[in-house]
């Protein structure tokens, strides 16, 4: 699989900057600063708000806290070393952008809901009325669905953005994917029901998006990957990294146990989900097509 992979390529008129190890990991802590203070600021004022009465409030505001922090970070970064554009942080717009960012959509879209309906499909689960449907389920989806792209995005361009970029051109590719995918793992490690098998799944999604960053050099295909993901989870009514939304008045209840269900994790605490990353991995490159084969 690594031998599949597209170094990361900039246009031949705006070749990247040249940084010696030194000057990157002084650029890197900038920007981890920034962003730990800028994370920790929203996520206080989330809890304020939210109180422990208000699990959904928390969870809209984790997303948005994360977006935030990000956008904060990225922009800092770029705004004092790069000339200020959001090419510099992997969020430059192109011909290719739109489509890069539909297919890693349908691809981690589709794969959530594979192991959904394929779960129904062989009797391990069903579906069934949620104990909480909204009132509003049209309006409740829309709301929900802004949320997720604001905190799948904020995630991407917060743990993959101008200090993951800058490291792959200093360290090289696994160097920085592996240690980052990692760092993204452990951010979620005090989400209600996370377990080891969680913590492992949740690193191989970041290896995952990481790798189509590499592949495609911008963000747009991990962000539709990663709000595909989210979003179609939550459309099925079941925990998202151990959080519950009822978005659409049903669910799909588990006959299983924990090994092939998550849990209170959700699915992406699951055997099956292991197993469904590691097949992404190699469909990747036949549905995303990297920037050597959109050239010729």
């Amino acid at each position: 699989m690594v031998s599949e992979m597209t170094p990361v390529q900039m246009p031949p008129s705006d070749p990247p900057v040249k940084v010696d190890l030194r000057g990157a990991l002084l650029r890197v802590g900038l920007y981890i600063i920034v962003g730990f203070i800028s994370l920790m600021l929203f996520a206080t004022l989330v809890a304020l708000l939210a109180g422990p009465s208000k699990p959904e409030l928390a969870f809209v505001g984790s997303a948005l806290a994360a977006f935030g922090a990000a956008a904060i970070a990225n922009a800092i970064a770029v705004r004092i070393y790069e000339r200020g554009r959001l090419s510099d942080c992997g969020l430059g717009w192109t011909r290719h952008s739109l489509g890069e960012y539909l297919r890693g959509f349908a691809l981690c879209g589709g794969a959530a809901a594979a192991i959904l309906l394929g779960a129904v499909w062989a009797g391990a689960a069903k579906f069934e009325a949620a104990p909480n449907p909204p009132e509003h389920r049209v309006a409740t989806v829309a709301f929900v669905g802004v949320v997720l792209l604001f905190g799948a995005a904020g995630e991407e361009i917060l743990f993959r953005g101008y200090a993951f970029q800058l490291l792959i051109r200093t360290l090289g590719v696994w160097a920085t994917i592996l240690p980052i995918s990692v760092l993204f793992a452990f951010m979620h490690i005090s989400n209600p029901g996370i377990t080891v098998l969680g913590l492992i799944n949740t690193m191989l999604f970041g290896m995952l998006f990481g790798y189509a960053y590499v592949r495609t050099g911008s963000l747009w295909a991990p962000i539709g990957m990663h709000f595909g993901w989210n979003l179609m989870l939550e459309l099925f009514g079941v925990n998202l990294s151990g959080f519950t939304m009822s978005v659409t008045g049903f669910t799909v209840r588990w006959k299983t146990g924990d090994l092939w269900s998550g849990g209170a994790y959700g699915p992406e605490g699951s055997l099956v989900t292991t197993l469904v990353v590691i097949v992404l991995f190699v469909v990747l490159p036949r549905v995303i097509p990297g920037e050597s084969v959109r050239e010729q």
